[in-house]
């Protein structure tokens, strides 16, 4: 004979876990916008922008603002896509929140305080979608 064990979870512990799936969609969705605007600020060569010489990771103005263009949309997206609690938009939430660490990292030179608000941001939505169990 097997046996079948089943967890239950309480409703509390279901509410929080919805909880912050949609404090995830919320914020991934909110800095998607933001580093969408950021994105057209580059593309229009804005005077928001530090200029630094001597950085190592150095990208032209309108190239980097494309990339934060094209990752404030796919983010939008997902954060669109965390309001139903897929199992992809989780998945995808992950790993867009990731990238766009990457991005927010290599852009710090060029804007360095929301660079780090939004890193910081991103690191929440990480953890928010990692956080929650599976079956929720």
């Amino acid at each position: 004979m097997t046996t079948i064990t089943r967890h239950h979870r309480s409703e509390t512990s279901e509410a929080a876990a919805g909880g912050l799936v949609m404090f995830a969609a919320v914020m991934l969705f909110i800095a998607g916008i933001l580093d969408l605007f950021r994105g057209i600020m580059a593309i229009a060569n804005d005077d928001v922008y530090l200029s630094t010489p001597n950085y190592v990771f150095k990208f032209d103005l309108t190239s980097w603002g494309w990339i934060q263009l094209v990752l404030g949309v796919i983010a939008m997206a997902v954060g669109a896509g965390l309001f139903s609690r897929a199992m992809w938009a989780r998945v995808a939430g992950v790993g867009i929140a990731g990238l766009l660490v990457i991005a927010n990292f290599l852009s710090v030179p060029y804007y360095p305080v929301w660079s780090l608000t939004l890193i910081a941001l991103y690191g929440f939505v990480i953890w928010a979608l990692c956080v929650v169990p599976r079956e929720s």
